[in-house]
């Protein structure tokens, strides 16, 4: 499942777009290829992040996997629900397992994202 009214990096992060603020989280096949995942690492409220860099990382049963800007800007919320409950990113990776909000400082925060078709053809390959 791959929603078409999100954007995609081909490191595995979604983006939904809200004007100037990106909700980011990791993608259904991602979450799937971690297996369950037991920790969280999230950057904090007022980071300055940059497209492209690491934030964070996840940890699953399998390994570590680092979490990666999809945009520049600055975080303004965390999921701090994780902290508790990171398995909430296996089972609504899409909805409740949504892992930071950074709002972004890009002209058009768009610009390098994969749309879903495009993230599904990379997943495919």
């Amino acid at each position: 499942m791959t929603p078409e009214d999100l954007y995609y990096t081909e490191e595995h992060e979604w983006v939904r777009l809200d004007d100037d603020v990106a909700v980011v989280g990791i993608t259904d096949y991602a979450q799937d290829a971690l297996g369950d995942i037991v920790y969280i690492d999230l950057p904090a409220v007022g980071d300055t992040v940059e497209a492209g860099a690491v934030v964070g990382e996840l940890e699953s049963t399998k390994s570590v996997s680092d979490i990666y800007a999809p945009v520049s800007g600055e975080v303004i919320a965390r999921n701090d629900a994780l902290e508790g409950g990171p398995e909430v990113v296996n089972s609504d990776p899409y909805g409740e397992g949504w892992l930071v909000k950074i709002r972004a400082s890009d002209d058009d925060p768009r610009a390098g994202l994969l749309e879903a078709e495009a993230y599904v053809a990379l997943t495919r390959a």
